[in-house]
């Protein structure tokens, strides 16, 4: 089946359900701690948690004080404490020392911990060791799928691609599956079902089986979503290590984009003050820009700027009424545009396209040297091996400095993964005559500056065009994944033609802002909407960090 042509974007799923779902959900657990109580929070979750229930909430509900937990003695003096963490072995032990300090110091407080987003036995066990699991009561904060934009859900989940992909630990899987199903759950089942990755096809496998054992409503409902498809990260490192030249991308590269947020400095507000601003399609000047490449933005600004002062310019002349009619209507929206276009017009940095992953290496790489071996980032390169010149246009766009200096990472990858025998397979450095015109974009390629289609996106373009795998045969032979690329196609009589212009695409491991940008393009070109559920945003310093075993 071809894709249908230029048609109107279907209407999205009303994501905000997940929030209220995960709030009401972590209000019940507090609430079975009744009374006044000081809550601990890891680090990682306080963001995300910002974003489900504020501190107004929270104190609702009886929480008194906050805590980060981290490596020092804790002052709470409640009577009741609660642990919200992420289940890991370090929060265990601090749980278990703040214990420990109370029993010796005879002191009786009631411990309630609760794991998000699901507890593990080696926890229980660690607790028991230490000699406090009958201190303790735990529970389960299943909150595994956050909103950052109307199509785009993050499981905020940034290990999971060390501990999969590197570590080989498949504890998070579960998780995937769990959140497969609760969406099946809340919009319907999915009608058309692809994937390619060994994580992709067992995540798909446990989530069936969480379906089959459940006799689950949605089975019998509408779907509101027609196509999913799983992609597992290590199918495509290359377009994960490229430098970001759409506009947000080069945000996230320059600024870092933490749970749909990102923290400008003095440097960018020239005032002694930071500012946290949220970035999603709700911020109209953002959302107008944050797919363009980034040399179609300065235009676009400077004319945003002169466009808002023309309007603020109309106030000459008006009569009383029509002053009213202005103030109340129109000068808090053009107030709001006109500070955050003020961020966006200055910052030098943006002009700096790479970053630099580690200062130095030494002994204490070796470790981070051997993973990126055995992810494939890295080999030695064989006397007299050189790039094509279509390698050579490619690898400009990757960061060649990391943990010392990884030379030729593109080359490196390219014999791993038999990108280049890939790349002519799928046309993923598209022929151009003359300059690529970035400002009326031909394909997805315009993200990485017209030389280069990232592989994810072109894959999936290309398995939704079929509807299956079949053509592709040698595409995912050189993939090495002829035993994890799977269809399942169920009858489509329930599924609306809008529904089935749905895709929500699950990257395992992690996504760019890059991919996401690629794949809004082609959804406006063929008719499609893309929704986006991924294990965390990730882009090349991040997915060098995962690699590092020294620690910042």
């Amino acid at each position: 089946m071809a894709f249908p042509h230029r048609l109107d974007a279907p209407e999205l799923p009303d994501f905000s359900m997940l929030k209220r779902l995960a709030r009401d959900q972590l209000i019940y657990l507090l609430e079975q701690l009744p009374g006044r109580k000081d809550l601990f929070i890891e680090a990682d979750l306080m963001s995300p948690l910002d974003r489900i229930a504020n501190v107004s909430i929270l104190k609702q509900h009886e929480v008194d004080k906050l805590y980060k937990v981290e490596n020092k003695p804790a002052l709470s003096s409640s009577e009741q404490l609660c642990f919200l963490v992420r289940p890991r072995i370090k929060n265990m032990r601090y749980i278990a020392n703040l214990v420990n300090a109370d029993k010796t110091a005879g002191r009786t407080r009631k411990y309630k911990v609760i794991f998000s987003p699901q507890k593990f036995y080696a926890c229980e066990m660690v607790l028991e060791e230490e000699g406090i699991y009958g201190d303790v009561s735990c529970d389960e904060w299943a909150f595994s799928l956050l909103p950052l934009d109307v199509d785009l859900l993050s499981m905020e989940l940034p290990e999971f691609f060390r501990d999969y992909f590197l570590e080989g630990d498949q504890r998070w899987i579960n998780t995937v599956a769990q959140a497969l199903h609760l969406l099946s759950t809340l919009y319907g089942p999915f009608p058309n079902c692809y994937g390619i990755g060994r994580c992709a096809k067992m995540s798909y496998e446990l989530w069936k089986k969480l379906e089959d054992e459940e006799d689950s409503e949605s089975k019998g409902r509408r779907p509101e979503i027609g196509h999913i498809f799983l992609l597992d990260r290590d199918m495509d490192f290359v377009t994960a290590l490229c430098s970001q030249v759409v506009y947000e991308g080069l945000v996230d590269d320059t600024f870092r984009i933490k749970c749909g947020s990102v923290d400008f400095g003095p440097e960018v507000t020239s005032s002694d003050k930071s500012l946290k601003v949220l970035l999603n399609a709700e911020d109209k000047v953002f959302s107008e820009i944050r797919n363009e490449h980034f040399s179609n933005v300065f235009g676009f600004l400077s004319q945003k700027a002169r466009n808002l002062q023309a309007q603020y310019d109309r106030r000459r002349g008006m009569d009383i009424k029509q002053m009213k009619n202005f103030v109340s209507q129109e000068l808090k929206g053009l107030k709001q545009e006109h500070r955050l276009l003020s961020l966006r017009l200055i910052p030098k940095d943006y002009r700096s396209l790479k970053t630099q992953y580690l200062q130095s290496y030494g002994p204490e790489h070796l470790l981070t040297f051997s993973n990126l071996r055995r992810a494939g980032l890295l080999t030695e390169q064989a006397p007299g091996d050189t790039l094509t010149a279509m390698e050579s246009k490619v690898s400009k766009l990757v960061t060649d400095k990391a943990a010392g200096k990884i030379t030729d990472a593109f080359s490196s990858l390219a014999k791993r993964s038999n990108f280049r025998a890939i790349s002519k397979k799928l046309n993923l450095i598209p022929r151009v005559d003359g300059e690529y015109d970035l400002k009326v974009p031909r394909d997805m390629a315009y993200v990485f500056s017209g030389a280069y289609v990232p592989l994810s996106c072109r894959i999936i373009e290309q398995v939704l065009e079929r509807r299956s795998w079949q053509g592709l045969d040698e595409v995912v032979r050189l993939l090495n994944c002829i035993e994890f690329a799977f269809t399942d196609i169920t009858k489509e009589d329930k599924a609306s033609s809008e529904s089935l212009r749905l895709i929500l695409v699950v990257f395992l491991g992690g996504c760019t802002f890059s991919e996401i940008s690629a794949l809004r393009f082609l959804g406006r070109e063929k008719g499609y909407r893309f929704i986006f559920l991924t294990t965390a945003i990730t882009n090349s310093a991040r997915l060098m960090e995962a690699m590092s075993e020294v620690k910042a």
